[in-house]
């Protein structure tokens, strides 16, 4: 038997889903390889035997039947065979002449259909979502992007654990000088291993580990992608997770959706000028109650002080200690209401809130003014667009709280101004985070 069918029987030894199978083609033995956990076996094998039948009627040779089959490299090694059986491939080896064929076989039915989004609702849009197959997904933006200058460029990422990556274009837009940076580091570092994102980010990409901030904006809608791709900017898939990847991310895209589009122009601007209030809500609101109470009630007239002096009467401790722990409380309910199970998640947490809310009131653990000011600062924070650009935001109010507990209404503005500074500095492969569009992308589409 050939050293590398043997090398490859012992490798798949221990796996129960490894097959290794007898046949005849044109009069010669060859071995069928390969797993029956990814290849739908009786299917494949009535598909050889029609390809069999037709080679006997047109009577063609070996060598062209081989080429009908699939493709056949003798440069090939073990290793690389054995990764082609791993991505499901079905290995044909002909005794004969000691060669084989590598082919594409009819999979398994692995991969579920396309469904509507989980994380991004759409109001008036297209309702369909990537799914975990690459080419699946490369084919639902070519649905969205009909164009001949769509290009996709496929690489794969690492030696144990191979993982298909796509980088997606649109040629003509894009900054090719960021996508040559961008395959440059596909080549550096090939032989790495992606587990997550966050490796991805920092193996792969070269992305800081400790940015806040992710250097591409995650979308689960074809139609948001494929807009991106008309901006200039670059697709990433990775296979197996559900997501386009859009690099270089921008500070807009947590207030700008292409479907925004499909409204008015009034209207449009009205959204977007509610997702920024919101981010300003969020960040403001609570430091401007820690300001105006602990630190700076001068600000406020007679009345208003007096008022809330009356909704804090009886609570123990500084506003910031007050704000800190129903923060957490909030984190925990937020927290939970993801992992709770989908039929009684909401419920429990609905529940759980209001009662909670309304027994620390009546403990006077916590003002009635606070409770106020946190439901509306956590409806607000939901409606910037991106679930990354939404958890930076909630880290992000924390600062403006402790510096204006420290500075009062001067802390808020020096946390604001840190944000911003912090903001400012990020870029990727020298694009500006901050920044707008592709300047030139933007030229073509007027």
């Amino acid at each position: 038997m050939n050293q590398q069918i043997q090398k490859l029987r012992d490798q798949f030894s221990e796996n129960d889903d490894f097959f290794m199978l007898q046949d005849s083609f044109l009069g010669t033995p060859v071995v069928l390889l390969g797993l029956k956990s990814l290849i739908d076996v009786v299917p494949m094998k009535l598909s050889l035997q029609t390809y069999h039948a037709a080679a006997i009627e047109s009577h063609i040779t070996l060598d062209a039947f081989k080429k009908v089959l699939g493709e056949a490299d003798e440069a090939v090694g073990a290793h690389e065979i054995y990764g082609s059986i791993l991505n499901g491939k079905l290995f044909i080896y002909f005794e004969a002449d000691d060669s084989f064929v590598i082919m594409d076989p009819i999979p398994r039915a692995l991969n579920r259909s396309i469904e509507t989004p989980i994380n991004e609702n759409v109001m008036q849009g297209s309702q369909s979502a990537f799914t975990e197959d690459i080419a699946t997904n490369v084919g639902l933006v070519r649905k969205q992007l009909q164009s001949d200058h769509l290009r996709v460029h496929t690489h794969t990422i690492g030696t144990e654990e191979a993982k298909d990556v796509a980088l997606v274009y649109y040629e003509g837009r894009a900054d090719m000088d960021f996508i040559r940076r961008i395959e440059r580091q596909f080549a550096q570092n090939k032989n790495k291993t992606i587990e997550n994102l966050q490796q991805f980010s920092k193996e792969i990409l070269g992305f800081p580990t400790w940015s806040m901030v992710s250097k591409f904006n995650q979308t689960e809608l074809p139609q948001e992608a494929a807009h991106s791709l008309r901006k200039g900017r670059v697709l990433l898939f990775v296979d197996r997770l559900p997501l386009a990847l859009v690099t270089p991310g921008m500070l807009w895209d947590a207030f700008c959706l292409d479907s925004d589009r499909n409204f008015p122009l009034p209207l449009m601007l009205f959204l977007r000028t509610v997702r920024v209030l919101g981010a300003l809500a969020t960040l403001i609101l609570p430091g401007l109650y820690v300001a105006l109470v602990s630190v700076n009630p001068e600000v406020l007239r007679i009345e208003m002080a007096l008022s809330i002096a009356q909704t804090r009467a009886g609570v123990p401790y500084p506003a910031i200690i007050e704000i800190i722990f129903m923060f957490v409380v909030i984190e925990l309910t937020i927290e939970a209401s993801f992992r709770l199970p989908k039929t009684i998640g909401p419920t429990i947490t609905m529940v759980g809130g209001i009662i909670l809310g309304q027994a620390a009131v009546q403990a006077k653990l916590v003002s009635n003014l606070l409770i106020i000011i946190l439901a509306a600062t956590t409806i607000a924070n939901s409606t910037i667009i991106g679930l990354q650009q939404s958890l930076a935001l909630r880290i992000s109010k924390y600062v403006v709280v402790v510096l204006a507990s420290m500075f009062g209404v001067l802390g808020i503005l020096e946390g604001m101004l840190l944000i911003c500074g912090y903001l400012g500095s990020l870029t990727a492969y020298g694009i500006p985070f901050v920044g707008f569009p592709n300047a030139k992308s933007e030229a073509n589409r007027g």
